[in-house]
C-alpha cells in the first residue's frame, strides 16, 4: 500500500533522540493499560473464535471472520493518525481471525499442534527479517508509515496465531490444562520484562517476546472460563466469556481515548512506559 503521508518525516532511530509527533502514529503509547487490553484482546479472540466456529458452520464461521478482519484493518489502514477505538478493532479482529487461522491446520488439515507453532514461528521470523531488512528497526515507535505498518500487522497477525498453536500445545497436547498452561505463561511473560528491567535487554526484543506471550497468556485464562468441567475449566460457556471480556475492552478502550497523547521519543524505552 502507497505511502500516504508526504512529505515524509525524517529517518527515525533508537539511538537518537527524535520524537514521533502524536498526529503520525499509527500504534498506541506502550503503558500498562497497553498490555492489559491486549491481553484481553487475547482471550476475547479465543473464545469468539470457538464461538462461532461451535455456532455455526466452521466455513462460515472462518468466512466471516476473514471478511471482518480484512474490513478492520481497511478501517484502520484508512486512517491518518492512531485512533484508539479503530485501532483495538483492528487488534480484536486479528485475534479472532488469527485463532481461527491456527485452529484450520490443527482442526481442519489435522496438522498437530507442535508443527504449527514451529511453522508459525518461522512465519513471524520471516516477517520480522524483512521488516528488519526493508526499515531498518522493529520499533512501534517507528511505525509512522503505510509500509511499516502493513510489517506491523503482518507481525501481529503471526504472533497471534502463533501463540494460539502454543498455547494448545501446552493445554492440550502436553495436558498442563488450560489454568496450568495461564499460570506458566503467566510467569513466562515476566521473564522479558524483568530481563529489560534489571539486565538491560534491548527494549524491542523484550516488547516482542512479550508480545509473542500474551497470545497465549490470555486465550489460556479465558479458555479455562469457558470450557466445560470436564475439560478443566469453569464451564462459563465461550458467548458469556466473549461478553465479558469485550465489556472490559469497550470499558478500557473508552479511558484511552480520553488521554491526550503524547510525543514518543525513541531514545527511551518501547517495553514500559
Amino acid at each position: 500500500m502507497p505511502d500516504q503521508i508526504s512529505p515524509e518525516p525524517p529517518e527515525l532511530t533508537l539511538c537518537g533522540s527524535s520524537t514521533v509527533p502524536a498526529s503520525l502514529a499509527r500504534v498506541p503509547e506502550v503503558t500498562v493499560l497497553f498490555w492489559i487490553i491486549k491481553v484481553l484482546t487475547t482471550g476475547m479472540g479465543e473464545t469468539t473464535s470457538d464461538f462461532l466456529a461451535h455456532t455455526l458452520d466452521p466455513v462460515l464461521a472462518v468466512g466471516i471472520g476473514g471478511v471482518c478482519f480484512v474490513a478492520a484493518l481497511v478501517l484502520q489502514f484508512s486512517r491518518k493518525r492512531y485512533i484508539p477505538w479503530v485501532y483495538w478493532l483492528a487488534v480484536v479482529m486479528v485475534s479472532v481471525f488469527g485463532t481461527m487461522a491456527a485452529d484450520v491446520l490443527h482442526v481442519g488439515l489435522g496438522i498437530p499442534y507442535a508443527v504449527s507453532s514451529v511453522f508459525y514461528a518461522v512465519v513471524l521470523t520471516l516477517v520480522f527479517l524483512a521488516w528488519k531488512r526493508v526499515e531498518g528497526t522493529l520499533s512501534i515507535h517507528s511505525v509512522y508509515t503505510r509500509r511499516r505498518e502493513a510489517f506491523y500487522w503482518a507481525a501481529v497477525l503471526a504472533t497471534f496465531a502463533l501463540g494460539t498453536a502454543v498455547g494448545d500445545l501446552t493445554a492440550v497436547t502436553l495436558h498442563w490444562g488450560y489454568l496450568g498452561s495461564g499460570i506458566l505463561f503467566a510467569t513466562a511473560i515476566a521473564i522479558p520484562a524483568l530481563a529489560h528491567w534489571k539486565l538491560g535487554l534491548n527494549p524491542i526484543l523484550a516488547f516482542w517476546a512479550a508480545y509473542i506471550l500474551t497470545r497465549p497468556l490470555g486465550a489460556s485464562f479465558a479458555d479455562w472460563m469457558g470450557v466445560s468441567h470436564a475439560r478443566g475449566g469453569l464451564g462459563w460457556g465461550t458467548g458469556l466469556v466473549s461478553i465479558g471480556w469485550s465489556m472490559a475492552i469497550v470499558a478500557l478502550v473508552a479511558i484511552l481515548a480520553t488521554r491526550k497523547p503524547r510525543q514518543v521519543s525513541l531514545s527511551t524505552a518501547n517495553f514500559m512506559p
